[in-house]
């Protein structure tokens, strides 16, 4: 498999490529639309065909880039059956989406978000929002619900292979990646923690709303489309 870990500096997100060498078929996961001509422009250089979008969830920080790949590249936009209306096809727990000959295993993971997915490819783990290294999404908008986070994460990817590589949607404090086995024993919201002290510890948490929320949420739910102001007659 041929992988790519991209990084979009403004709202600490990042983007993942894979690949199948074999077919040149290739995956972006959650792609940055400020970062679209950086992302095509690495799938010329490495001689590769996108053929799908991925998304973990409808994120509040960030607009997707994922209606304008499918325009310009014919790629299938993927997420989850509970998220964004704009998608080609709705997923759900357990179901498989394929990149040439790799195989992409979908997770339900909802808290952070009601519709958040994981994906799973050769004993890579992309955790969207759900795990963060050494912490977890936050769980106070988007139908989020910290119990059932706590759930999705202990019940669903805590039960994976201890040396699963996760990769997750954000990194605040320079993490590139990290293992189900570090994030089991070592994430301080997690590790020894019971459900009901998790919920107490995300309740108390007074965190100001993401920046992009009020503009983010409805584009991300077009697959990145931005409403174009109404003129006024």
């Amino acid at each position: 498999m041929l992988f790519r870990q991209l990084f979009d500096a403004e709202t600490s997100s990042y983007t993942y490529l894979l690949a199948d060498e074999a077919t040149r078929e290739a995956a972006l996961i959650d792609p940055v639309l400020e970062q679209v001509e950086r992302d095509l422009k690495l799938l010329t250089e490495l001689g590769l065909k996108l053929v799908l979008v991925l998304e973990t969830h409808v994120h509040a920080d960030h607009i997707t880039s994922a209606a304008v790949l499918r325009e310009r590249t014919g790629a299938t936009v993927v997420a989850s059956a509970r998220g964004a209306p704009c998608v080609d096809r709705k997923v759900g727990h357990g179901d498989v989406v394929r990149v040439g000959g790799l195989e992409v295993k979908v997770l339900e993971t909802p808290g952070h978000t009601d519709d958040s997915l994981s994906f799973l490819c050769e004993g890579r783990l992309f955790t969207g929002d759900a795990l963060l290294i050494r912490a977890t999404g936050r769980t106070d908008f988007q139908n989020g619900d910290a119990g059932q986070l706590y759930d999705s994460i202990t019940r669903h990817l805590f039960s994976l292979p201890d040396d699963t590589v996760v990769y997750p949607g954000h990194d605040y404090a320079g993490h590139a990646l990290s293992t189900i086995g570090e994030e089991r024993n070592h994430n301080p919201r997690l590790a020894g923690k019971t459900r009901d002290a998790f919920i107490a510890f995300m309740k108390d948490r007074k965190l100001p709303p993401p920046k992009k929320l009020d503009v983010a949420v409805p584009a991300n739910r077009a697959c990145g489309r931005v409403a174009e102001p109404r003129a006024h007659s």
